[in-house]
């Protein structure tokens, strides 16, 4: 009795293990727009219950989102389900979408309180201005400002 139990365990264990291996898909979304599809993702996800310009909750985002990377669900979930099968880098791409999401909060955090800064106080130092006006700037003006200044110095 305790042969036919042990074969029975060891074929439950030798029968349980998953070798699926996925092959890449012809349309696989390259890993770079994953991230970005992602991250995009999870802010539509997290932004359907919160209330919009008009006072309304429950709002479908993640059609916007598939429209701005012109992408459809069907294409989304196969690439999803390839990458999800690689393991190792599946998790690289989380972690990169889960940076930029921090990034991004610590941006518009970052936004707020300086315009919190601005509104609510009469009195403001010019140089905390000057140091923090460059958050409403677009990049191309930041980089032809600190060029300018690497001028000044030298």
């Amino acid at each position: 009795m305790k042969p036919f139990f042990y074969i029975c365990i060891g074929l439950l264990l030798v029968s349980c293990t998953s070798n699926t291996i996925y092959k890449k898909p012809e349309n696989l979304i390259p890993k770079d727009s994953m991230i970005a599809l992602l991250t995009d993702m999870y802010i539509a996800s997290s932004a359907k219950n919160q209330k919009n310009k008009f006072l309304e909750r429950e709002k479908n985002y993640m059609i916007l989102v598939y429209e701005k990377y012109k992408i459809d669900t069907t294409r989304f979930d196969i690439s999803n389900t390839y990458y999800t099968s690689q393991v190792d880098e599946y998790t690289e791409i989380l972690k990169k979408v889960k940076s930029n999401i921090d990034s991004l909060n610590d941006l518009y955090r970052e936004k707020l309180k300086f315009k919190e800064d601005i509104e609510g106080t009469k009195e403001i130092n010019n140089d905390s201005i000057l140091n923090k006006k460059h958050l409403l700037k677009k990049p191309e003006e930041l980089i032809e400002r600190d060029y300018k200044e690497l001028e000044k110095v030298n």
